[in-house]
């Protein structure tokens, strides 16, 4: 159907009277999106011609948020040997509003992926993408936003000057029997007076974009807030069970030494050096290195990495995380919260400790 050049409605048409009903909504899901993806996986370009003019089929199997992260999964599978392309078919299917973020969101952490954040970019380039693609979206609403009332003030100085200059006219126009006489040449008045109409309709017009774009804002804001809860709730809930363990281990469970090593690791000091060799001293010839007394296994490493990128995010969105603050402290940053993934998003956010 799809190399016969088949509408989207038709498609769409055959998948609910003939698939769905025989097979069940999972399979169907699969067999259309796996064909789809085939089809798309000649080149970039192949891959954006089909969701435009398959889209519509997707979003109709694909309608809420559990379907949208089994669509998700299956994008996954079908380039299991390739994370770039992965990363690119989930970002053109946000962009196209077949997948939302939140949707995103859970699949990152679905028990695949949470198993794989410290030996893994993959997850994480999946989720800088759908954030970075909703605070962009935001980005543009502002900018078009400013331009558009910049274009109405334009407009409403244009339309009143236009108004000015036809009541002028007008008033200079003699009547004597209905004919006009000694004044103003009417040819010249309607010219004003059709130019002044056009004026008022392109003001009006302006009026109804910057309404529709402000909107838009609001909806796009609201979805943020939505994201960025979900996002820390998720980390809380993965966060909270694993440094619970590791810190019965005996690991972490010294906090000084446990928030030194997951939050300020990066911000240390230069490595001196050794005034004799010039090697540095905790560095040896054979290019190991001396034990800094702390004892790492897996564990801990996946604590560490991941508490790494909860300050890295909060961090680069803080200018969008600081208007949903609040939200965040009731639901989020409660006193049941872990004090290390507390720290993290204190330290990526620039808030003092003391605020609690």
């Amino acid at each position: 159907m799809v190399k016969g050049r088949q509408t989207a409605r038709e498609v769409i048409s055959w998948m609910e009277e003939s698939v769905i009903p025989v097979h069940g909504l999972d399979i169907t899901l699969r067999v259309i999106v796996q064909t789809l993806l085939d089809i798309g996986s000649k080149s970039f370009t192949h891959l954006i011609t089909v969701l435009e003019r398959y889209g519509q089929v997707i979003a109709r199997i694909c309608p809420d948020q559990d379907k949208q992260v089994m669509l998700i999964a299956e994008v996954s599978s079908y380039w299991k040997n390739s994370a770039q392309m992965t990363a690119i078919a989930i970002d053109r299917m946000m962009g196209y509003r077949l997948l939302s973020n939140l949707a995103i969101v859970r699949w990152v952490f679905s028990p695949a992926n949470i198993d794989q954040f410290h030996t893994s970019d993959h997850p994480w380039e999946i989720l800088r993408n759908a954030v970075s693609k909703t605070y962009n979206r935001i980005s543009d609403l502002r900018k078009e936003i400013s331009s558009l009332k910049k274009g109405v003030v334009s407009a409403e100085e244009a339309a009143t000057k236009a108004k000015a200059e036809l009541e002028a006219a007008e008033s200079k126009l003699a009547l004597v029997d209905g004919e006009p006489v000694l004044g103003e040449n009417p040819v010249r008045v309607k010219r004003l007076k059709s130019n002044a109409e056009k004026v008022k309709d392109h003001e009006v017009s302006l009026r109804e974009s910057l309404e529709a774009k402000e909107a838009l804002l609001a909806r796009a804001l609201d979805e943020n807030e939505a994201l960025f809860l979900s996002l820390y709730k998720n980390f809380s809930n993965v966060l909270m069970e694993r440094l619970n363990d590791a810190s019965k281990d005996g690991t972490l469970q010294q906090t000084g030494q446990a928030d030194e090593m997951a939050i300020d690791l990066e911000d240390s000091s230069t490595m001196e050096l050794d005034k004799e060799n010039g090697r540095a001293k905790n560095s040896h010839s054979n290019g190991g290195t001396a034990s800094n007394g702390y004892n790492i296994g897996e564990k801990e490493q996946w604590c560490l990495s991941t508490l790494g990128y909860v300050k890295a995010l909060s961090r680069q969105y803080a200018s969008e995380i600081w208007p949903h603050i609040e939200k965040l402290d009731a639901e989020v940053l409660t006193e049941d919260v872990h004090p290390l993934f507390r720290k993290a998003i204190y330290s990526g956010l620039c808030r003092p400790m003391n605020e609690l």
